[in-house]
């Protein structure tokens, strides 16, 4: 089983300089040219290395897609990949989950009979109603809440009310039962296999998802988060290759250089049916398809002087840091992002700052480019998704990593997510830019750590106006020869402050866990 499992491995770079990071913000720590050595390896496939030989990506004269007839065993397939769901310390095991994925509604719920998390289609084969509007009830047993029929962890139907005891076992029968996803628990996040052909009920002993030790690692910091992105996973998943637009989309952010933008050397290597390896500036990163991108860094330290030193000291203290980035799609003009930045430094400062102060300014840079890369999905969606390296000008070696990626979409993958037929490929509608960049249903109801957080600090809004209030009303109610001055006094400050930060709250509420518009040009 052990030699199945897909690893990273960590090659042996030069150092490079490094700015000091700011730990409280991790994506503010994020140096724009840290990418990490990695090899992969399966049970399957060629151990594929940082060394090995190069397929060049040289962005200065864009090519035409390379879309040509394969054979089956080079196409890559959408359907038989296995996706992330969510990470577990976002669900709660005491009630079923919705979400949906490559176009797939499923159900995500806590089966405690097996200790594991299933995954099923979301629908009841009674009457078609979701799932996901259920409840556990009290034998573990997944119940729609329709009309009450139950289901096993194994998508078996184990009860129907309106059936008589003394009738014909029709919970038994096979279109009774519920569609199950091969499914399974790995770096602490759910994944599925979304198709429920028997071939495929063991996969898990034959394909595994990506694996990225680090997060199993517990001298690795690895807090999660995840948001829900109103524009496709083509275009999420090239922003976040992109480093050259740190210092513009981000400013004030990430960056307080307006204008830090510089020359970046990027190459592709070994670019073939499993993603490929990025080169920059003494650094790699990988991209596994269909979801996992990810950037790392290996720097050195030298104990004697604490500076960085060269590779030969490598055996004495080594700092690493990798931003690892899941991109899931959706639906068309939809994706969903969970990321996290595990690091073996500054671990103690995930144990003291609340997650969810974290999610504030991850959520920040977000948004600070989401309204641009939603209109920038339609003009591309208008020329045509295949038509990307024609109509895009690509001059310079800073998009290597973006037009590798197009590279292999189009010669490997169709050019674009295969959604079979459940949708026509059109994009939905553009909403109003508060409901655009909401922040509550895209990230607050998914995050366990930022409701709790609203919870309370709503619970602090009311307290400190009722705090307001009573202290008006102890004045008005009191006769004034029955208080002195300075009591009086004293309530009616305490009356205008609590007040004045109930108001300052309500406003931090909204900024932090609804909406925060970005204007670039007044910035």
């Amino acid at each position: 089983m052990e030699a199945l499992r897909p690893c990273i491995v960590p090659a042996r770079l030069p150092t490079a300089s490094y700015e000091k990071p700011m730990l409280h913000l991790p994506f503010r720590s994020v140096p724009t040219s840290i990418f990490p050595p990695i090899r992969q390896c399966t049970a399957r496939s060629r151990v594929v290395t940082a060394v090995s030989s190069t397929v060049s990506t040289e962005p200065v004269n864009p090519v035409e897609p390379e879309v040509q007839s394969h054979s089956q065993e080079e196409k890559f397939n959408w359907l038989l990949q296995w996706y992330p769901v969510m990470p577990v310390c976002d669900l709660d095991k005491r009630i079923p989950h919705a979400k949906k994925v490559i176009g797939l509604d499923v159900v995500v719920w806590w089966d405690r009979n097996e200790n594991a998390w299933k995954v099923f289609d979301d629908m009841c084969p009674h009457r078609l109603a979701p799932l996901s509007e259920g409840r556990i009830d009290q034998w573990g047993r997944l119940q729609c809440v329709y009309h009450g029929w139950c289901f096993n962890g194994s998508g078996d139907c184990k009860f129907i009310p309106q059936a008589p005891p003394d009738g014909p076992p029709v919970h038994t029968f096979k279109k009774a039962c519920v569609s199950v996803y091969p499914s399974t628990v790995q770096n602490d996040i759910v994944w599925f296999w979304p198709n429920t052909d028997p071939q495929y009920k063991d996969i898990l002993m034959k394909n595994k998802p990506p694996y990225i030790p680090e997060l199993d690692d517990p001298s690795y910091t690895r807090l999660m988060g995840n948001r829900e992105i109103p524009y496709g996973y083509e275009v999420l998943i090239e922003n976040l290759m992109d480093p050259a637009h740190v210092p513009y989309a981000h400013y004030g952010i990430m960056t307080a250089d307006r204008e830090g933008g510089r020359p970046l050397e990027m190459k592709i290597q070994k670019l073939d049916r499993s993603g490929f390896i990025g080169k920059q500036e003494g650094g790699t990163s990988k991209f596994i398809p269909p979801c996992v991108f990810y950037v790392s860094s290996d720097l050195f330290i030298d104990k004697t002087n604490g500076s960085a030193s060269s590779v030969e000291t490598k055996k004495e203290v080594q700092r690493r840091m990798l931003l690892i980035f899941i991109c899931i799609p959706v639906s068309p003009g939809n994706s969903r992002l969970i990321w996290t930045f595990p690091r073996n430094f500054g671990v103690w400062v995930d144990r003291v700052v609340p997650r969810w102060m974290f999610h504030v300014g991850q959520n920040l840079i977000l948004d600070s480019d989401l309204y641009l890369l939603h209109v920038e999905e339609r003009k591309i969606m208008d020329i045509g998704p295949s038509n990307w390296q024609k109509a895009c000008f690509v001059p310079t070696k800073s998009d290597a990593c973006v037009v590798g990626f197009r590279k292999w979409l189009n010669k490997y993958a169709g050019g674009q997510v295969d959604w079979g037929t459940k949708f026509s490929g059109a994009l939905p509608p553009t909403p109003p830019r508060e409901q655009l960049m909401d922040r509550y249903w895209s990230h607050v109801v998914n995050c366990s750590s930022c409701r709790v957080a609203i919870k309370g600090l709503n619970a602090l809004e009311v307290v400190l106006q009722v705090i307001s209030v009573a202290s008006i009303g102890i004045v008005a109610a009191t006769k004034q020869s029955l208080m002195s001055v300075a009591a009086r006094t004293a309530l009616v400050s305490m009356a205008v402050i609590c007040f004045a930060a109930s108001r300052w709250l309500s406003h931090f509420i909204y900024k932090i866990f609804h909406f925060h518009d970005y204007n670039h040009a007044l910035r």
